[in-house]
């Protein structure tokens, strides 16, 4: 099952793999939210939190049809994957190889900073750096 993170920032989507994930799953829930998030802002940033081990993760066919699928958006911003499993970072490290934009791993005691660095929350503008620079002078 795919669940669907409500209370990230309206900049990003974010979704958390629990137990058994299907490509019904990813077809219902990702999908459309990616959709949606393009025609807002116009480009992708993307979180995936997965804390289970990968002998509990269904990586079958739908895994990498999903991948291909995720890699038609052209506007990929940024993508980061939360998760303890050297197996699911490996898996998305050679996926992230493939798609424009940044990627970052996060360890699962990092989710509030993953979703501060996909939504671009963290990032100053030039000006506000700029600013900064004057203030410290």
């Amino acid at each position: 099952m795919i669940e669907e993170l409500k209370s990230t920032p309206n900049t990003m989507v974010g979704f958390r793999l629990v137990n058994d994930t299907t490509k019904d799953d990813f077809d219902a829930i990702v999908l459309p939210s990616i959709s949606e998030l393009m025609k807002r802002i116009d480009k992708l940033n993307y979180l995936l939190v997965v804390e289970h081990p990968i002998k509990n993760f269904a990586i079958g066919a739908w895994t990498k049809d999903a991948l291909i699928r995720l890699n038609q958006f052209s506007k990929w911003n940024r993508m980061a994957l939360v998760s303890n499993s050297k197996e699911i970072e490996e898996l998305f490290e050679t996926f992230s190889k493939e798609i424009p934009g940044e990627f970052r791993l996060f360890d699962s005691n990092e989710l509030d900073k993953a979703i501060l660095w996909v939504s671009e929350h963290n990032a100053i503008s030039k000006e506000e750096a700029l600013h900064e620079e004057e203030t410290y002078d």
